[in-house]
């Protein structure tokens, strides 16, 4: 039987519900903010472990009816189905108690996934195209929904920075696993001798924030620049000053957006990437306001890459926090990332601990 703490969760839920109906719940917007967001994640949790239960009781059916008196041809369609049942629950219990993992205050929010294309010139651009491309094909294989936010792009090749949402269920909790420097090392399809060639990339992750979530920032603080839109978008985007571009002076850090159709929309958007960083920050360096942070900070540091990919002379792709290793590459950069980010979520818990 798949074993399951459910009576505290129910008991955990049965409390928050409590805490809505009091007067006071909204005098705290932060706090109450918080409740509904483990609330949210509390739901989601029991219903599924429901449908968990609902199909183990499934496959003692069917076992129930292999023992009866069967042909040969159904005694093979049963044991054939209860295999594949059993396949896909054992898949489904290690997805959900790997979620269980998922601790933090913005784990189940979306995420907003930005790659910058480092040391390597056009390698390192066209690197940066190709973990785009791995990030969406690993969020539409789970049914996630992507969002284009802001894209430069390079005619020679490649990228030199995009920016992306992810809308699902945990995506945060996920895809925070990639942040940091991701290397590249193969042959260059842009060096005529054929040489072998290192390029480097950026990952930063922050969570979505709710839109009722409330931060005021200085408007001294920010320096705020519009520029014509070079990515997709149609043809207002490409014909007026419709990118906006939000520098965070006390900070340093830096956001754009230019695939929203205006530039009020964009404005927005950027805005909500900024304050998901410094609140992201904010809790880092555990400081108690927004306005606490101050010093320069870069997305990533580089030099401290979390992963390898090689394709040349070899095929590996290596995580070098928990040296979890895959040797299908092909299948890495068509989007199986989740033996890494479990691989992660294990050690980040075990650290914690």
């Amino acid at each position: 039987m798949f074993h399951f703490d459910l009576d505290s969760l129910k008991a955990r839920q049965a409390d928050i519900n409590t805490m809505m109906e009091e007067q006071s719940f909204w005098e705290n917007s932060e706090n109450a903010n918080k409740i509904l967001q483990e609330n949210k994640h509390l739901t989601a949790i029991i219903e599924e472990y429901g449908e968990l239960n609902s199909e183990l009781e499934d496959i003692e059916t069917l076992i129930e009816l292999g023992q009866g008196e069967l042909s040969h041809e159904e005694d093979e369609e049963v044991e054939s189905s209860i295999k594949e049942s059993i396949s896909k629950l054992s898949s489904k219990i290690e997805s959900m108690t790997l979620e269980m993992l998922f601790s933090g205050e913005y784990d189940s929010n979306n995420a907003i996934v930005s790659i910058n294309s480092g040391t390597g010139g056009l390698d390192a651009q066209d690197w940066s195209q190709m973990l785009l491309r791995m990030y969406i094909r690993w969020a539409e294989d789970r049914g996630m929904k992507v969002r284009l936010l802001d894209l430069i792009s390079d005619p020679a090749a490649g990228i030199k920075t995009a920016t992306i949402l992810v809308q699902g269920r945990n995506a945060y909790g996920y895809l925070k696993s990639e942040k940091g420097v991701h290397r590249l090392v193969r042959i260059s399809p842009f060096d005529s001798s054929g040489k072998r060639h290192t390029s480097f990339a950026s990952v930063d992750v922050t969570p979505e924030l709710d839109d009722d979530i409330d931060i005021e920032l200085n408007p001294n603080d920010l320096k705020i620049d519009t520029y014509r839109a070079s990515g997709a978008g149609g043809q207002h985007v490409n014909t007026t000053d419709s990118a906006v571009r939000i520098t965070h002076l006390p900070t340093g850090i830096v956001v754009s957006c230019q695939n929203e159709r205006s530039q009020h929309t964009n404005k927005d958007v950027a805005m909500k990437l900024l304050i998901a960083k410094l609140i992201q920050i904010k809790e880092e360096e555990k400081k108690e306001k927004i306005e606490d942070i101050h010093g320069q900070y870069n997305q990533i540091t580089w030099g401290s890459q979390i992963r390898s990919y090689v394709f040349q002379p070899y095929k590996l792709v290596k995580d070098h926090r928990t040296n979890i290793e895959n040797a299908n590459v092909d299948a890495v950069m068509d989007g199986e990332l989740d033996s890494f980010m479990y691989g992660y979520l294990r050690a980040f818990v075990k650290k914690e601990k």
